[in-house]
């Protein structure tokens, strides 16, 4: 597991922003949108939310885990301080810049759409994640390093045998059900800036790092039993979906994310953990490109929504002319210029290649 090569987290994460990207734009057509500052369709598509509803509850959850996931690869080459400069440079850097520059962008777009005042001041927007992995790096690194430098081989050997079992993995739901009965969030699925999506962030970064440092055991039990967690997962949600108009109490909520985000691993671990040109390109562009998406999602469908076309043609065209003009962007601009790359949290070296489970899309998580 020490020098492994890990294929499926990065292959696991590009998947996942994607679908981060078609969330969003399906929040254009949902009717309370303009509520939480996007642009809206006047003719809505409620349908989506049967879907989106699925995504809710583990898509947040498992970008954390997949971020402290790729802090354990990243300090098997580095010291304490090496760590703090190299995070700061891919995730404060970006945040920084997201907050002054880039965040407010769509907010400009919003504004002008629905003619209110141009006002700026400065707001993580989507780019609320980095400042809390940034915070659980700073935390955790200590413990991180103690843990590697020092190994406590009576508890790598035990967290070993738990995560062998099928329930080990799922008794980390235990301490996600505490989080939210303690700071009862109004929404399970209100992540971002609230405390319950720090702490459950918190929690999903630490146990992503567990997981990796446990060993195999984990990989294997999450690959042998990824379609019972998947039918589980599957179950709570039909179950919400049909009886509760896609409602459960949020310590179900917690083990129905968790399901997911095992099965999930499984998959990855079985079919995507593999090297591809795909894969090179898409790690280097998927940090860059969620940065961006927002600001070009907001002039799409500023051009979009006008016109006198049906509203399934709309989602279609926003969503094609977001990922398009996204990866203009990045492709024509974002990776060539050498004083722009490192505010994307990319080295300054143009194509310059990270092993998997490092680099900047390891800071990639995602906003609701």
């Amino acid at each position: 597991m020490e020098n492994e090569r890990r294929y499926d987290i990065d292959w696991l994460r590009v998947v996942a922003i994607a679908l981060l990207l078609i969330y969003h734009i399906a929040i254009v057509f949902q009717p309370w949108a303009a509520f939480i500052g996007f642009i809206r369709s006047e003719v809505p598509m409620e349908s989506l939310w049967k879907l989106m509803s699925m995504l809710n509850v583990w898509r947040i959850p498992f970008l954390f885990y997949v971020s402290g996931m790729g802090v354990y690869f990243a300090i098997r080459k580095r010291n304490g301080g090496q760590l703090v400069k190299e995070r700061s440079k891919r995730i404060l850097l970006p945040f920084a810049f997201g907050v002054f520059v880039v965040a407010p962008l769509h907010v400009f777009v919003f504004q002008q759409y629905y003619k209110l005042p141009l006002m700026y001041y400065p707001h993580p927007g989507h780019l609320w994640f980095l400042g809390n992995i940034f915070v659980y790096v700073l935390l955790l690194a200590p413990l991180f390093f103690l843990l590697m430098r020092k190994p406590l081989r009576g508890f790598r050997k035990k967290l070993s045998a738990i995560m062998g079992n099928p329930s080990g993995p799922l008794s980390v739901s235990i301490f996600f059900i505490m989080e939210v009965r303690i700071l009862q969030p109004a929404v399970f699925e209100m992540y971002a800036l609230t405390w319950h999506g720090f702490f459950l962030g918190f929690l999903a970064f630490f146990f992503g790092f567990l997981f990796v440092y446990s060993g195999k055991a984990f990989w294997q039990t999450v690959l042998r039993w990824k379609w019972f967690y998947l039918g589980v997962a599957l179950t709570s949600y039909l179950i919400r979906l049909f009886f509760f108009e896609t409602n459960l109490p949020d310590y179900a909520l917690a083990i129905e994310s968790h399901c997911w985000i095992f099965g999930i691993f499984g998959l990855g671990y079985r079919y995507l953990n593999r090297p591809s040109r795909s894969l090179t390109y898409l790690s280097q562009a998927a940090y860059p490109v969620y940065i961006v998406h927002m600001a070009v999602l907001y002039a799409v469908a500023a051009l979009v929504l006008p016109l006198a076309i049906p509203t399934p043609a709309k989602f279609i065209a926003i969503s094609g002319f977001t990922f398009v003009g996204c990866f203009l962007l990045y492709e024509g601009l974002i990776s060539r210029v050498g004083l722009l790359r490192p505010l994307f949290g990319m080295k300054k070296q143009a194509r310059e290649m990270e092993a998997p489970g490092e680099g900047s899309a390891n800071a990639v998580a995602a906003i609701p």
